[in-house]
């Protein structure tokens, strides 16, 4: 199966630096998949989703998304993505469904009609349908500037879904919201793409919004630092770890050794082991001297994250 996007050794540098803000970038995203695409500030994050939804020119390299060469066919790529930006784009002069009835007509999917009720009944359905999904439909019609940032920020979810893109790109969708907001959204991001088979292409600061991602791929100075599935980046950059103690302390020790594993002490005279196979639930089934302590680390992705920017570059690459 094609990938729903294809990045080829991607370049972009201004004419006014010696330093590429994107170098020789490559990578794919497959359909349906949720790419998480983290990095720094200054990284080279912004600028590669700004040429991949084709408000920046690239320098140098391919990109094709829903089959569409960026060069060739910007309309059909625009025509088969939705954007979510980190900032609200929306006129709160209108009412919601103002918004997104404005912006249909600007896509070329359903004609502007000045009247909600003489839309075609293809529009009416899906924008009602979108908004129970995101639950704005009691407030679909209200004027914008009583929608709170959550609020806006579901509308923008609606408005970008409307005409069914191959791809949400979605640009910190959760900056400035509270926390029940950003578990609600993320729910509802949910559904939408397990009943669309959206790919969505994700950018944020949040890294437990990433936890769930199919794939993770960090930028570092212009270039990718590391790509893999978040159990993978986890693994690969830290270490998983046990904490364990018992009454007897020697018979624990001999039965980790025989286990293949180097238990360390702890200050306080209990023993750490890490492991790089299996699972701590497997370690712990095969002990069988009683245990008075048992604490269990698996590292999380934010970890993994601040320890990959921490190392050189050539560590990782």
């Amino acid at each position: 199966m094609e990938p729903m996007i294809r990045v080829q050794h991607l370049s972009k540098r201004y004419k006014k630096s010696s330093v590429a803000a994107v170098d020789d970038v490559s990578f794919d995203v497959e359909p349906g998949e949720l790419f998480a695409f983290l990095g720094p500030n200054g990284a080279g994050k912004t600028t590669t989703i700004s040429i991949l939804t084709t408000m920046l020119s690239k320098t140098d390299g391919t990109v094709t998304i829903a089959g569409h060469d960026l060069d060739r066919e910007a309309t059909a790529v625009r025509r088969n993505i939705g954007i979510i930006f980190q900032n609200p784009s929306i006129d709160l002069h209108l009412s919601g469904e103002e918004n997104i009835r404005l912006h249909v007509a600007l896509y070329g999917t359903f004609p502007y009609r000045p009247v909600y009720r003489l839309m075609p009944a293809a529009y009416r359905e899906r924008v009602e349908r979108l908004a129970e999904v995101v639950g704005l439909g009691g407030e679909l019609h209200k004027p914008l500037k009583t929608f709170s940032g959550g609020m806006k920020r579901k509308l923008e979810i609606v408005r970008s879904l409307m005409h069914r893109p191959g791809v949400l790109f979605l640009d910190e969708p959760t900056s400035g919201l509270d926390p029940v907001s950003r578990r609600d959204l993320w729910e509802y991001l949910r559904e939408v793409r397990a009943a669309d088979g959206t790919t969505i292409f994700l950018t944020t600061h949040y890294l437990e919004e990433a936890e769930g991602a199919d794939r993770v791929c960090v930028i570092d100075h212009g270039r990718i630092a590391i790509i893999g599935t978040p159990d993978e980046l986890k693994h690969q950059l830290l270490d998983r770890s046990i904490v364990v103690d018992a009454m007897d302390r020697t018979a624990l020790r001999t039965e980790l050794r025989a286990l293949g594993l180097d238990p360390v002490d702890e200050p306080d005279g209990r023993l750490r082991v890490t492991y790089d196979d299996g699972t701590a639930q497997s370690i712990i089934a095969a002990l069988r001297t009683p245990l008075s302590v048992l604490r269990v680390h698996e590292p999380s992705l934010e970890e993994a994250y601040v320890e990959l920017l921490r190392q050189p570059a050539e560590a990782v690459a």
